[in-house]
């Protein structure tokens, strides 16, 4: 291989990591502080969503011309040279390693779920009828399943709050909670303080 190809294979292979990696990294500052116990830092890159498309795009482009490069036929050397061993990016373990990374990276969204403690399929709250309340909560910032996931642990462990789900899609968070013990405002508060995201709206439906 040329010292031209080979360049152009490294390249590609770097390239193909690092738009993985970033097609990801809306979702990864979530989890970063769920883990952390650090709050507001879970919107810091989702300015990057719109991109993901075309961040996963070129990671696909960029891994399959590595092994485009890689499977290729290879030209026949006549000038009698020793033939050179193959540097470890070139190797085929190390193209499989870099695609299955790729494939997690880009698939991290998706599971990213179990990182973030939800302690709600465990709790025992005992509440009277009259003292539940739900409400839908409008959340500005989300953009993945990983921030759902983010959300949705947040109000799970909050005091007095029976259960709670959100999507991204709609921007809104429904949660059920004993107003006795915890107000919507407060809900409103921990998710802005924890997550990041901004609360726009909230409203009681009962």
């Amino acid at each position: 291989m040329s010292t031209e190809n080979k360049s152009k294979n490294k390249g590609a292979v770097t390239t193909g990591v690092l738009a993985a990696l970033a097609a990801s990294s809306c979702c990864i500052p979530p989890v970063i502080a769920a883990i952390a116990g650090v709050g507001g830092m879970g919107s810091t890159l989702s300015w990057m969503e719109p991109f993901r498309p075309y961040l996963i795009g070129l990671a696909v482009i960029a891994i399959g011309y590595a092994w485009y490069a890689h499977l290729k036929p290879k030209e026949a050397d006549d000038c009698g040279c020793d033939i050179e061993k193959p540097k470890l990016y070139q190797t085929r373990g190390f193209l499989i390693g870099i695609t299955i990374f790729a494939i997690i990276s880009i698939g991290f969204p998706y599971y990213s779920g179990i990182f973030f403690p939800d302690n709600s399929a465990t709790k025992t709250i005992i509440v009277k009828e009259n003292d539940v309340t739900e409400a839908f909560i409008t959340i500005d910032g989300m953009t993945c399943t990983g921030c759902e996931h983010h959300v949705n642990s947040t109000l799970n462990n909050s005091e007095g709050v029976i259960e709670a789900s959100s999507s991204f899609e709609t921007g809104k968070a429904q949660v059920k909670f004993d107003k006795t013990k915890v107000s919507i405002e407060e809900l409103a508060k921990a998710v802005e303080e924890a997550t990041g995201y901004k609360v726009t709206n909230y409203e009681s439906t009962k």
